[in-house]
């Protein structure tokens, strides 16, 4: 699953197996809610560094307008946005990027456990400022 030519590559994968591991012990059918619980169990057990529900705030024209909480902020620089859904649709495609480019991170996962076979995707933020980076609460 490792790819190089990819920036966090490595990490991304670390997620992915953390989340392959509780999709395969629970299944689909829980609350998103449950799988988060299951997944920071899964991260800690694996010696990831985040933040749970970690609350970022979204800036328009350098104002902040209020915050929004993204699911796991990972290693400071990896956003994971889970969902529980039988399919996942275009707008959480969209929710995904639009929170990466509101908090300047430049790579982020957009997770289900909601279908039969986990879905999970990598993300890039094309907008990403590199000025910012491993500070996501600077805009």
């Amino acid at each position: 699953m490792i790819n190089e030519q990819y920036k966090y590559s490595e990490l991304t994968s670390k997620i992915i197996g953390c989340a392959m591991k509780v999709h395969s012990a629970l299944g689909n059918g829980f609350q998103e809610v449950i799988y988060q619980r299951a997944l920071q169990i899964e991260m800690n057990d694996n010696n990831l560094s985040f933040s749970r529900e970690h609350v970022m705030p979204v800036y328009y024209k350098d104002q902040e307008i209020g915050t929004r909480r993204v699911d796991f902020l990972v290693e400071e620089v990896i956003s994971v946005e889970l969902k529980a859904l039988i399919k996942l649709e275009d707008v959480h495609f969209a929710q995904a990027i639009n929170y990466l480019e509101a908090y300047d991170l430049e790579v982020g996962l957009l997770i289900n456990f909601g279908a039969k076979s986990l879905e999970f995707k990598r993300l890039l933020n094309s907008k990403f400022n590199q000025k910012n980076q491993g500070n996501p609460d600077v805009k």
